[in-house]
């Protein structure tokens, strides 16, 4: 019965695959690994060239032993063969220990007429038949080991005989099994220090990333603010800290706007419910007429309203965060959606005394979602209705430039100052904050004119001047498919 691992503690089978999923193991096994198959390959071909040659030298020697062999014997008048002066070539000759050198004299009718070796005779058969020619040289195993035999056909006094010779190559082989030997042991020195070296480069170099690694781990929510410190020890290592540093300062900022925009949505939400509370407590002290009653109804069907709007902007902006926002795109005419806006805003602006001059050229061809598009102009003309002073003008435009389709609306307000012109879209984000609120703006205008604009690959653009006004431009692609 195996017990369970304590707490805290992995299983036996997975640390072993978290042990291999390590680089400071792989990067020493996979050099291991080539090293050795780099050293196999040298080992094979360094043997198999050395057999080469001593196989070479083994039939040199044999063709030599055939040229000492044809001129050591000789024919008498009479036709008999004996060795030259009397005594064969290997006469007193000793051999190293495993070798030997033998030679054959045969007839061409099959008889062996002189034989000579530094060894101990050995039988190395019958002979090829006569007039067989030359035969290549081969090996031939025998009881006492392996030789080389070389048989040739050799003419004296005009007689054919045949030579045989033989080779013992137990000293080669005895040379190869030592090469093997020296080979496997250098292989096996250079393998371990090899494997030895990639896992102390491998844990040099994976050092700097252990302490990235760990120094990233202590780096919270709220302590985005640090940083991974470049090690300095290699290029690819400083592009990772900086890639990571870039990434905590992106989610730094995230979290940044996430905090402030938590903050803005609880502060609005607790504004309009904190004015029905109180114009409900009012409405509740002492008895009212009827004509009371409905101003105080009145009052909280207002915020209500607010609320509500304030509720819709957040799920659109939320939809379209998490990609859930559904376009439903067709052919529109911008102008003919600007005049229209124009036209439906234009009791606001005679409210305030102020005149919306608008400016079209028709038609303006997109391909949209003619609701978000109408949200976005409608957030545009109601701020510079708000923003702009009284008895102004406020001109609405369409038209196409450079292969866009654009829609602005230009006041003649207070205009932006620079610090606030990249931040005029964000969520909640006002210049003004005690006049936005006063004026029931929810802080969300802006945004979702962004949002309606890159929805469409487009872009929100703004231009604006101290005291000269601002300019709010839509900027969309143009749809150039041909209409009917």
């Amino acid at each position: 019965m195996t017990s369970a691992p304590a707490p805290g503690q992995a299983a036996p089978g997975r640390l072993e695959r978290e042990t291999l999923r390590s680089l400071r193991v792989r990067i020493p096994l996979w050099y291991g690994g080539l090293v050795a198959l780099c050293l196999l390959a040298y080992s094979l071909a360094i043997v198999a060239f050395f057999t080469r040659h001593l196989s070479t030298e083994l039939d040199r020697r044999a063709h030599e032993d055939v040229e000492l062999a044809s001129r050591s014997f000789v024919v008498s008048d009479q036709g008999r063969v004996s060795w030259r002066g009397g005594s064969p070539p290997w006469a007193g000759v000793h051999e190293e220990p495993g070798g030997g050198h033998w030679l054959e004299v045969w007839s061409p009718a099959g008889e062996r007429l002189l034989a000579d070796g530094t060894e101990a005779p050995i039988d190395l058969g019958p002979p090829p038949g006569p007039g067989a020619g030359d035969r290549p040289a081969h090996t031939l195993r025998l009881p006492i080991g392996s030789v080389r035999v070389l048989a040739e056909e050799v003419t004296v006094k005009d007689r054919t005989f045949l030579v045989r010779v033989a080779v013992s190559e137990a000293p080669g082989r005895a040379q190869v099994r030592l090469l093997w030997v020296e080979v496997i042991g250098l292989s096996l020195g250079v393998l371990l220090l090899g494997g030895l070296g990639g896992f102390l480069i491998a844990r040099r170099a994976l050092a700097p990333l252990t302490r990235m690694a760990e120094r990233a781990h202590r780096i919270t929510a709220e302590q985005l603010h640090e940083r991974l410190p470049a090690e300095g020890g290699s290029l690819e290592l400083d592009q990772l800290a900086t890639a990571f540093n870039e990434t905590f300062a992106r989610l730094e900022g995230s979290f940044g706007q996430l905090r402030r925009f938590t903050a803005d949505v609880s502060h609005e939400l607790r504004t309009p419910l904190t004015a029905l509370r109180t114009v409900g407590e009012v409405g509740l002290r002492g008895s009212r007429d009827a004509t009371a009653y409905r101003e105080v109804i009145g009052s909280m069907l207002e915020e209500v309203d607010r609320l509500t709007r304030l509720v819709d902007e957040l799920l659109t902006l939320a939809r379209a965060d998490a990609g859930e926002a559904k376009l439903h795109l067709e052919p529109l005419d911008l102008a003919v959606l600007a005049r229209e806006v124009a036209g439906h805003l234009s009791v606001l602006a005679e409210e305030r005394e102020q005149v919306l001059e608008v400016e079209t050229q028709a038609p303006v061809p997109v391909r949209g979602d003619r609701t978000a598009l109408r949200l976005a102009l409608v957030n545009l003309v109601v701020n510079a209705i708000k923003y702009a002073p009284e008895r102004t003008r406020i001109r609405v435009a369409a038209g196409c430039r450079d292969g866009h389709a654009y829609a602005l609306v230009a006041d003649q307000g207070p205009g932006i100052a620079a610090e606030d012109r990249d931040r005029v879209f964000e969520r909640f984000y006002r210049v003004d904050k005690s006049r936005s609120r006063d004026m029931g703006g929810t802080g969300l205008g802006l945004a979702l004119v962004k949002w309606a604009a890159e929805a469409h690959g487009g872009r929100a653009e703004l231009e604006t001047e101290l005291g000269r006004g601002s300019t709010f431009t839509l900027v969309l692609p143009a749809d150039e498919t041909p209409r009917s």
